[in-house]
């Protein structure tokens, strides 16, 4: 078992995709195939920028056995205040800064979904939001 763990700054968008990249790294010196590698890093990046966007700071922990790759990313930031709109492709509460930055058009949690076997969403509004992630390696 590998575990990794990255702290996210919130804002720092120069750094946003860093985590994902590492984790991309490990799984290819791991010898998985490149098409799981491919949706276990459109998940995570997905959840990274979330962060950045949307939170003060964050944090990721990824844990890969031979079975799974397992990613809790936990934000201190505003929380989803409506989870069932989030998920809806489009949806963004992003600010006009992110927007123009090129971020925030709203397809961060249905790529996650699209791409991972399991995700769970756990959120308060004010305090933070976790998000849950499992990718299966084996069939």
């Amino acid at each position: 078992m590998i575990t990794l763990k990255y702290h996210i700054e919130g804002g720092n968008f120069t750094n946003a995709g860093f985590a994902s990249s590492q984790v991309k790294k490990t799984l290819k010196q791991l010898n998985v195939d490149p098409k799981l590698i491919k949706k276990v890093v459109v998940a995570m990046y997905e959840g990274e920028v979330n962060i950045v966007a949307h939170a003060r700071k964050g944090e990721i922990l990824v844990t890969i056995t031979p079975d799974e790759v397992k990613m809790v990313l936990k934000d201190e930031g505003e929380g989803i205040a409506d989870v069932e709109m989030a998920m809806k492709a489009g949806f963004s509460t992003a600010s006009q800064k992110v927007r123009e930055m090129g971020f925030g058009a709203g397809m961060g949690l249905p790529n996650i979904k699209k791409n991972v076997d399991q995700l769970i969403i756990e959120t308060e509004v004010g305090v933070g939001t976790t998000l849950t992630m499992i990718k299966k390696l084996m069939a």
